[in-house]
Parts: C-alpha cells; sequence; structure tokens
C-alpha cells in the first residue's frame, strides 16, 4: 500500500472506534472521523425537536441542535457494538433535562450502515 493511499476500516474497527468515541462523549469527532459526506440521519417520526437529514454538514447541525435542546446530562451509557454484515447496532441510554420538556430517560437502538470504509446510514428507533 503506498503512503497516499489509506486502508479502509472493517464493519468492526469501525464500530469498536465509534462506540470509544460515543462512550467519551466525542460525538462530533465520530461524525467528524466516521461518517460519509453524503450520509444519512434517520429519526423515527414525530420526535420533537429532531428530524431525518442527509449530508455530513445537516447531521453536524442536528447533533448541535440537540446538545442545545439539553440543560444537564444526569448519566449515560453505550452498549458494546453488535456487528453482522455492514450494520453494526448499539443500545444507548441517555437520562437528560432538556430545555422546557424536564428530565428524561431516552433509549434507544441505534443502526449504523457501513460503505467502504464510512458510516452512510445512522437510524435511530426509541
Amino acid at each position: 500500500m503506498s503512503t497516499t493511499q489509506e486502508a479502509v476500516r472493517t464493519t468492526q474497527e469501525i464500530a469498536n472506534r465509534l462506540v470509544e468515541l460515543c462512550r467519551s462523549g466525542m460525538y462530533e469527532e465520530a461524525q467528524n472521523e466516521l461518517f460519509s459526506d453524503d450520509a444519512e440521519s434517520i429519526e423515527p417520526p414525530g420526535v420533537p425537536g429532531l428530524q431525518s437529514v442527509k449530508g455530513i454538514d445537516q447531521i453536524r447541525k442536528k447533533g448541535q441542535d440537540f446538545q442545545n435542546m439539553v440543560e444537564a446530562i444526569h448519566s449515560g451509557s453505550v452498549s458494546d457494538p453488535v456487528v453482522a454484515g455492514k450494520y453494526i447496532s448499539l443500545a444507548m441510554i441517555l437520562d437528560a433535562t432538556y430545555k422546557g420538556m424536564g428530565r428524561q430517560k431516552m433509549e434507544e437502538i441505534a443502526l449504523y450502515e457501513t460503505k467502504d470504509g464510512k458510516i452512510v446510514k445512522e437510524q435511530f428507533f426509541f
């Protein structure tokens, strides 16, 4: 491999790095490092304050909008990844107080699809 070529990460490598960054609260870094420029992020219908978006700039904005909704984080956790083919799933729990909505515990399954060493889609179920 030449020095100008970067090795393509496997789905397991992406999963391990994603968990490492999320457990450290480094969500923006995860987006910058692991997501494709044309990735999409899909939220369940009717979630207050969040919507499905496409493109890394829109995903970053959605993440910032979510952070702006949070008054305080009380606890959170990210499971070990389950990897099958090009898919990664994580169980995520966040106990937080949200502006105008009070304290809520959010439990979700996050499903990620990878292609060519990058995350091309994330979808949340809760």
